[in-house]
């Protein structure tokens, strides 16, 4: 029997499962391969202690797996109660050697007291994602900051808390932001985003999306992603967006632009990508049509509120895996997927490797420019440096068997020149 393309592991172990996955990933990264054979031969972290606070799954794995390659010692926690495979978590101790510190499904205490954890190896560096890890790192393990040489982080939500903690003074050390590199967030959170939200709203619900109502909220890159995917499967999408800028591009890129109130009053699916806190409130959810699907891409459980809908409701259960049902006091039902936390690990695998490949190349390539030292950070948030987001370009150009043009020395110097004219 399989599922999803793997042997489940209730017919082979769970290590061996894992280790299936991992390979199985490891077929579509063909950067992240080039960079393991460099390092392979020159160890530019040797001795290097890199602690990882990351979604633990298939693709995190290769990413780990090179950065061993390169001679560092790493150990791994989860970045979500719900993002965790078990089957990879168990490979990468048993196979890999990762000390992996993550369950699917843990509590809060426990998911903190894995980065704990984490941060007992005294880390030289860090690599984030939703910055947990920093932020843990500067409350409850202050000791340790001056012993780290700076640090990587992932996704949006996370760089956004640490410019925060940059402009409030509380950054202790450099922190390279990875989702910033244009092979990370033009294609990871639009593409992948797409195309792993649908997927785990697919596999949660088994419901056809053609003809839905289906309402996005927040027109990011990530909002992007999930509506052109939305709408090239035959949903009606509509867009709620706060910047007047994004909502234009939304209308102009073929998309209704409504309000949350007008919204969610009509809508099967409503798809939150915003970062932000209660973009789906209690209001709306007062508004909200009978028999919605309530899912969050962001990569906190915070847009949605929850407590609210709790209050608002006389009970819930279960109805399918990672599917709850509320009934609400005035009658209706309304479902939320995966506890509103990441739809598309929570009830799917997450991005497919061929994107994770990019954004993870983009970490180990920071993690070994963080590790060489020769620049001076200071303690703030820097983009990926411009000839590293380009080499990775150039690398998944050719891994996919495609060519780049080349200007003439007559093209340089037009380029170069402000003489000539008309």
């Amino acid at each position: 029997m399989f599922e999803g393309g793997f042997i489940l592991s209730s017919e082979v172990n769970l290590k061996e499962a894992g280790k299936q996955k991992i390979e199985w990933a490891r077929n579509r990264m063909p950067v992240l391969e080039s960079i393991s054979k460099r390092w392979s031969q020159e160890k530019p972290l040797a001795g290097v202690k890199v602690g990882a606070c990351l979604h633990v799954t298939s693709k995190t794995a290769n990413l780990l797996i090179t950065l061993i390659d390169g001679g560092a010692d790493v150990s791994l926690c989860g970045s979500n109660p719900l993002s965790t495979q078990d089957d990879v978590a168990k490979a990468l101790n048993e196979v890999y050697g990762v000390p992996t510190y993550a369950k699917r499904g843990e509590d809060k205490e426990s998911f903190y007291n894995r980065i704990l954890t984490v941060l007992d190896m005294k880390p030289d560096i860090t690599v984030d994602d939703g910055a947990d890890l920093i932020n843990t790192l500067h409350s409850e393990r202050t000791e340790l900051l001056k012993n780290v040489l700076g640090g990587t982080e992932e996704t949006t939500t996370g760089v956004t808390r640490l410019k925060a903690m940059a402009k409030d003074n509380r950054l202790n050390y450099p922190v390279i932001a990875v989702n910033d590199a244009m092979t990370k967030h033009m294609f990871d959170n639009r593409y992948g985003t797409g195309q792993s939200t649908i997927d785990g709203l697919m596999r949660a619900t088994n419901y056809l999306l053609a003809g839905a109502k289906f309402v996005v909220v927040g027109y990011g890159w990530c909002g992007r992603g999930v509506a052109k995917d939305a709408k090239g499967l035959g949903a009606r999408v509509t867009v709620v967006e706060v910047d007047p800028v994004r909502a234009l591009e939304a209308s102009l890129d073929g998309f209704d632009v409504k309000s949350m109130d007008r919204a969610a009053a009509k809508a099967d699916f409503i798809v939150t990508t915003t970062g932000n806190k209660n973009v789906v409130d209690k209001h709306h959810l007062e508004q909200i049509k009978d028999g919605c699907i309530l899912s969050n891409a962001g990569h906190f459980n915070v847009e949605i509120n929850i407590e609210a809908l709790e209050e608002m409701s006389n009970g819930k259960q279960t109805v399918r895996k990672d599917v709850e049902e509320y009934q609400l006091n005035n009658g209706k039902k309304v479902y939320t997927i995966g506890e509103g936390r990441l739809v598309n690990l929570s009830a799917g695998e997450g991005h497919p490797a061929d994107v994770m490949d990019m954004s993870f190349s983009n970490q180990a390539l920071s993690v070994e420019y963080i590790a060489k030292g020769d620049h001076n950070l200071k303690n703030d948030v820097y983009s990926v440096p411009k000839h590293i987001d380009e080499s990775i370009a150039k690398l998944k150009l050719e891994a996919m068997g495609m060519e780049l043009e080349r200007l003439t020395s007559e093209q340089v110097e037009y380029l170069n020149s402000w003489k000539i004219g008309t």
